[in-house]
């Protein structure tokens, strides 16, 4: 196996704001407390020491409830017990309760959770340091998730959705199994697949336990710890920030100030989310709906549900685990209940984490470190032969389609198609004649630009016509060219978004985490390109 980075904004998929953010830009310095590297943990370490021991301990109660019908590894049985220690803090990222765990960065996000408190304790023995994923078992958008890509077909589960997605019951998905099973074949690696799916959805009612029990297939055995925020113990941590909420709107006007300085600057980055003046839904069995406040009541949107101010406060303190933060608060939650250091997120994620410091400041909660996760193409053996026989290099291949043809076919050509150099002549012989009617007749001027442009637009014309017959007369390489850049980025886009990991576990099987773990750095900096024999 070997590695190879790449910048991320060389790969043309990543957002100005978040490879600006990468390299330090000066600008944006306002919007985070410390940037991405090793040295800067000593002082959020410093900065989140103060947690209390009194959320630590629920902490540890809510997990050790969480995980008791789970067979729980020793590694993980540890990080949880270690949770009650003020020397230890947590690393965490979050996502979705993807069906067989979605697109394949759901991995890289957990792997470069793992491996970046391996690396913190590398280089302070003094702490402990707890991988955590956080389920958003809250999250409504079962359209998102009820579905994950095999082999260029979307297998997915019909089914009628309302609410919040972690307690939705697991019924109808043995079509999806066998429909899988189907595509699969019975190999070593396929039955493995085929037990781990069946396990998850087959043997736990909700999608809940059944994500939480994937999860713990594919990562216990490394110590990760899984929660679900969605507990009434741990949300009656986050009352006094959901009551100001409520009654001052302190989220939305403290986001909204820094949107205003975000769309100041020159960069022009655009806003990921907006905030609303009430950032929680109301939840209750099939129901996550929107908090709204109007003339001092209190509505949930779409329901007849109202509440006065009293009211609604009364309802806060019986009932904690009714109000689920939403995209804007659901960040602040979890800093309240963990002692966490670092944020690992998409480049999504990451851009409107960036919209929220002041919003921390705010409500007096230490702001964490923000890294972009870990993202990843792997190549097969026979996927880097057909590269270098066509002398595609690996930057090449992360360019568009049509330029990846037209810049290899003018390489490849026993033609030159660049017609650079008779354009350069025709503009030199254009600069004599301007000059020649400057000095007779300025009204001559009109006349020689609009031939220039037109004889300019000719040769353009001319040289995309002699490219278009040369692909014609090419059209086998471009075939190639094209199979191979399709297979690595599925629908032109990167492969971690569409590709399922099984389809990498049916060729690698037990092999491809460890070798996703040794790949994959998570402070590296680059956009990893992983070459797996």
């Amino acid at each position: 196996m070997e590695v190879e980075g790449i910048p991320f904004k060389k790969t043309g998929y990543f957002s100005d704001l978040i490879c600006d953010y990468l390299e330090g830009k000066e600008t944006l310095l306002p919007f985070y407390d410390r940037p991405p590297r090793i040295d800067q943990f000593k002082e959020q370490i410093k900065a989140k020491q103060n947690f209390p021991e009194t959320h630590r301990k629920v902490l540890y109660s809510v997990l050790k409830d969480q995980y008791k019908n789970v067979g729980i590894s020793e590694d993980t049985k540890v990080n949880i017990s270690l949770l009650k220690e003020a020397s230890t803090f947590t690393v965490v990222t979050g996502h979705q309760l993807n069906l067989f765990t979605g697109p394949l960065y759901f991995l890289y996000k957990i792997i470069s959770t793992i491996n970046l408190t391996k690396e913190l304790k590398l280089s302070n023995p003094e702490n402990n340091f707890v991988p955590i994923y956080w389920m958003a078992t809250e999250d409504h958008d079962f359209d998102e998730i009820n579905y994950f890509n095999f082999r260029g077909k979307k297998l997915q589960w019909n089914k009628m959705a309302s609410g919040a997605v972690g307690p939705l019951e697991t019924d109808g998905l043995e079509a999806i199994l066998e429909a899988f099973s189907n595509e699969m074949g019975n190999s070593i690696n396929a039955n493995r697949l085929k037990e781990w799916f069946a396990k998850a959805y087959l043997e736990h009612d909700n999608l809940t336990d059944a994500t939480r029990f994937l999860a713990n297939e594919l990562f216990g055995e490394h110590g990760l710890v899984i929660l679900d925020g969605n507990n009434a113990e741990l949300k009656r941590l986050l009352l006094p920030y959901v009551k100001r909420d409520l009654l001052e709107n302190a989220s939305y006007k403290k986001v909204i100030a820094t949107i205003d300085q975000l769309q100041a600057l020159p960069e022009n980055y655009g806003i990921q989310v907006n905030p609303r003046e009430i950032n929680y839904f109301y939840l209750v069995e099939g129901v996550r709906e929107r908090l709204l406040e109007r003339d001092g009541k209190y509505y949930i949107n779409d329901t007849k549900i109202q509440f006065s101010q009293e009211e609604i406060l009364a309802e806060l303190e019986k009932y904690p685990e009714r109000f689920s933060p939403n995209v804007i608060t659901r960040p602040l939650y979890q800093e309240v209940i963990l002692p966490n250091l670092c944020y690992i997120g998409g480049g999504g994620e990451l851009a409107y984490w960036l919209e929220l410091k002041d919003m921390f400041e705010e409500m007096k909660v230490p702001f964490p470190i923000l890294l972009l996760r870990n993202s990843a193409l792997v190549i097969t053996g026979k996927q880097m032969e057909k590269l270098h026989r066509m002398n595609i290099s690996l930057t090449d291949i992360f360019l568009k389609q049509n330029s990846l043809i037209n810049k290899k076919i003018r390489e490849i050509s026993n033609i030159d198609i660049d017609f650079t150099p008779q354009k350069k002549h025709l503009e030199e012989q254009f600069k004599g004649l301007y000059e020649l009617a400057s000095q007779t007749d300025a009204s001559f001027l009109g006349a020689v630009k609009a031939q220039e442009v037109k004889q300019l637009q000719g040769l353009d014309h001319l040289e995309k016509r002699l490219l278009k017959a040369q692909k014609r007369k090419l059209e086998d390489q471009v075939m190639r060219m094209t199979e191979i850049q399709n297979q690595l980025f599925p629908n032109k886009s990167l492969q971690e978004r569409n590709l399922n990991f099984s389809e990498l576990y049916l060729e690698y099987g037990e092999r491809l985490i460890p070798r996703l773990m040794k790949a994959l750095r998570p402070l590296s900096g680059d956009f990893s390109i992983v070459k797996m024999d």
